[in-house]
């Protein structure tokens, strides 16, 4: 098969000609008909995460946003069909653990990773292990490029504001950062019925910001951005986000929130803090804040997301920005070194 590979750390990826998949019972193999080129594919051609466990055996196939067609099913596997328009989380669970029996696959103690642990959708097929448990059905009305997305970014976003921080209708929530993760979740907090403010050093992720719903943007180079929050919401956003997981970010969502206020973790560390950011403890002791992250999403919570993605409530297509072939999704993930890809790019062409 035609694949977008990292044969060396940091170096170009290479389109070359890769082997196909093979189909284990409890597996399927899926056609991919498009992927989301995330800021986390990134991370990983970085290097980045080595320090919670994720190495990439090279040579190696990124992509863990995707949505396809099943080309083959495994003889042990009830509840999916040749045939089946399917979207697949990135994070797997074997369904035997605690966390899976009890509806928290995402934390699974026995993870697969798609594009990490094994190889991912920047190929034309991808093999998915435990199938029934992992691979979710796409309704009639939602396309390819709309689902590639919903593996990572928009689950993340969904799962973190409607469970872990409880969003509720009036509520002031300020995203810091607006990459993918960032739209995703000012587009769910606006859904939510939320008052957004986005918060970003460039004018054109802060354009797209508005589009998708934010009420407020702040240029963070041209204006402070916690005393902006501070006066516009008489006292602190309700929810602050770190869509992108610097010191800068994380720590000025904090200070930006209100007594009581809710951090919304979302966006993982690079090598310049590698998992460690200093936060002012007797701040959130003082003032009682509260800490949460989003890892991924439960499965068990694609229901609900996906009827609202049916519905039209959520749009994810909306974040798209451009759709790019194997050549040029090299180029996009590239361009992520120097935060100059807005929106969201989708490989969508082999």
């Amino acid at each position: 098969m035609k694949a977008l590979v990292v044969t060396e750390l940091k170096k170009d990826l290479e389109v070359m000609n890769m082997p196909d998949p093979s189909l284990t019972p409890d597996g399927v193999v899926i056609q991919v008909k498009a992927n989301g080129i995330c800021r986390s594919d990134w991370h990983l051609w970085q290097g980045d995460f080595s320090w919670v466990g994720l190495d990439l055996e090279l040579p190696h196939i990124l992509g863990h946003e995707f949505s396809g067609v099943v080309e083959e099913v495994g003889k042990n596997v009830t509840k999916i069909k040749k045939g089946d328009r399917v979207v697949v989380p990135h994070a797997h669970g074997d369904g035997t653990c605690e966390y899976c029996i009890t509806g928290h696959a995402n934390l699974c103690e026995n993870p697969a990773v798609v594009g990490v642990t094994y190889h991912g959708g920047f190929g034309e097929f991808v093999h998915v292990p435990h199938a029934d448990q992992n691979v979710i059905r796409l309704p009639d009305n939602v396309g390819y490029e709309a689902a590639a997305g919903l593996g990572c970014r928009f689950m993340t976003a969904f799962h973190g504001i409607v469970d872990q921080v409880n969003v509720k209708p009036g509520e002031w929530v300020a995203v810091h950062g607006c990459g993918g993760v960032g739209l995703s979740s000012i587009h769910v907090a606006t859904a939510m019925g939320a008052n957004v403010i986005a918060v970003d050093i460039n004018d054109e992720p802060l354009a797209l910001a508005k589009e998708h719903g934010a009420k407020v943007t702040i240029n963070g180079k041209e204006k402070d951005a916690v005393n902006e929050i501070k006066e516009l919401t008489k006292g602190g956003a309700h929810v602050a986000i770190d869509a992108l997981g610097i010191t800068a970010t994380c720590q000025n969502a904090i200070y930006s929130l209100r007594k009581r206020g809710r951090l919304l973790q979302l966006g993982m560390t690079s090598n310049s803090e590698k998992g460690m950011i200093p936060l002012p403890i007797d701040l959130i002791v003082t003032t009682e804040l509260s800490v949460n992250g989003s890892a991924n999403m439960p499965i068990s919570r694609f229901p609900d997301m996906m009827r609202m993605v049916e519905g039209n409530f959520l749009q994810p297509e909306k974040l798209i920005t451009r759709t790019v072939g194997l050549e040029e999704a090299g180029k996009v993930l590239k361009s992520m070194s120097t935060f100059q890809s807005p929106g969201v790019s989708v490989l969508n062409r082999w």
